[in-house]
């Protein structure tokens, strides 16, 4: 994953997208429903109806990138709601991308409190 700076939001536009939409479209999107800037700096994130692909759009300062990512088995998890947006941090984002469940990740060892 490109590093992004410290500042940026993550979005993630609940509900599907068609994922046939290239970056006029997703920006419309990010304009028309979820009220947003898309030349704001944030990355905002779809995910199509079957759940195997998800595309990022981000404005850089330079210009729109979009970038995709396609499971080869298993689904991107994604929250319930049909409609608006949820934000995300950006290890959350990282933990999306790789398939694993964002919503309550797990540790794997609780760090003992000494007094």
């Amino acid at each position: 994953m490109i590093g992004l700076p410290a500042n940026t939001r993550v979005w993630l536009a609940a509900g599907h997208t068609d994922m046939r939409k290239g970056f006029d479209g997703l920006a419309a999107q990010v304009q028309g429903t979820l009220a947003a800037n898309p030349f704001g700096g944030h990355v905002f994130v779809f995910r199509g109806r079957r759940g195997d692909i998800v595309k990022l759009l981000w404005f850089d300062g330079q210009g729109l990138l979009l970038l995709a990512k396609r499971l080869e088995r298993g689904r991107f998890v994604w929250p319930s709601a049909t409609h608006g947006r949820v934000v995300l941090t950006a290890a959350q984002l990282s933990m999306l991308l790789e398939g694993i469940d964002w919503r309550m990740p797990a540790r794997t060892h609780t760090p003992s409190l000494a007094a």
